[in-house]
């Protein structure tokens, strides 16, 4: 098989596509043929050493999978080569073949197609354990996103106006602007030319947001949290700006609001059923259409820094898929 290989700590560039043994399923496992890879942004922050997941080298990035199963190991029921399906692990998905153990996989549905599957786990997964478990969005709410334009900015506007939610869609250009548009967007904010706070305000005429999905932190966190409505909730999310950045305590105090943490891979391991909940239902609205999980590009692994980089440039609108 082949695979992606980071042998040595550093970027996009520094990672080589290897010929390795093909893999042999232990007991309870399967090999899945792997035809997508959904990409993330930590994976660029993997590849040099800089993310709380920390494994040994050589490793393969990539954590989200969709294929089909070509071996079963002793003991496995429920799956047979030839079945369609979705899984996710911390690293190691990023070739042509995986071991995985099948209590970890799902079928996918018939409506979504591999690229799509590959797509869903952690960004839609995080963001609906974000709205509905860690902000408890209710209908008729306003719903602020930040790095709208990306995989799981995306997500957020897309789940916040299935759940009945009106939403804000912030992004540095009008170009991603638009496209958030597209995806149900109701009103816009080009923060690389107006005002976040003031504009957030005006938006929602004084109120403010009732819950700000933040997954840029860096210089745009203060600012919107300045904007959040009373009793609002802040959802952390993500520091792809690249700053983690440090919050003035007692603007919770004043807007009497909650800055909320959201881990979604804690939560997936801790409270597995519900995790599987919150994904049977992205499949249900993505099949009644209510979802696009829109694909901003695919490449094949030996384009894998080109893939990165897309991510770390935030060029990418909605989901970067590797194709073994």
């Amino acid at each position: 098989m082949k695979a992606v290989l980071c042998k040595a700590f550093g970027p996009p560039e520094s990672l080589v596509v290897e010929e390795l043994p093909d893999p042999v399923p232990g007991s309870g496992e399967v090999v899945v043929g792997v035809a997508s890879v959904g990409l993330n942004f930590f994976d660029n922050l993997i590849i040099k050493n800089m993310y709380q997941v920390k494994p040994e080298l050589p490793f393969s990035p990539g954590s989200e999978f969709a294929g089909r199963v070509v071996a079963v190991g002793e003991g496995v029921a429920g799956l047979k080569v030839g079945d369609r399906v979705v899984g996710n692990s911390s690293h190691g998905a990023a070739r042509t073949h995986i071991v995985a153990k099948a209590a970890m996989l799902a079928p996918i549905p018939d409506a979504l197609s591999d690229d799509q599957a590959a797509g869903m786990i952690i960004t839609y997964g995080t963001t609906i354990h974000a709205l509905k478990d860690r902000a408890q969005l209710k209908p008729g709410e306003t719903l602020a996103v930040l790095g709208a334009a990306g995989g799981v900015g995306l997500a957020a506007i897309e789940l916040g106006k299935a759940m009945g939610a009106k939403v804000i869609a912030c992004a540095s250009s009008d170009d991603k602007l638009a496209f958030c548009r597209e995806h149900g967007a109701d009103e816009t904010i080009n923060y690389a030319t107006e005002d976040l706070k003031e504009r957030l305000r005006a938006l929602t005429g004084g109120k403010g947001p009732d819950v700000i999905y933040d997954p840029v932190g860096d210089k745009l966190a203060e600012p919107a949290l300045r904007a959040i409505a009373w009793e609002g909730r802040f959802l952390v999310i993500g520091f792809a700006g690249g700053e983690i950045p440090k919050i003035p305590l007692n603007l919770t105090l004043l807007k009497g609001c909650d800055i909320r943490g959201v881990f979604w891979g804690a939560f997936a391991q801790r409270e597995p059923q519900k995790n599987r909940e919150n994904l049977m239902q992205v499949a249900k609205w993505t099949a009644e259409g209510k979802l696009s999980l829109h694909v901003h590009g695919t490449y094949p692994l030996e384009k894998i820094a080109e893939a990165l980089n897309e991510l770390t440039s935030r060029r990418a609108k909605g989901k970067v898929i590797l194709k073994p």
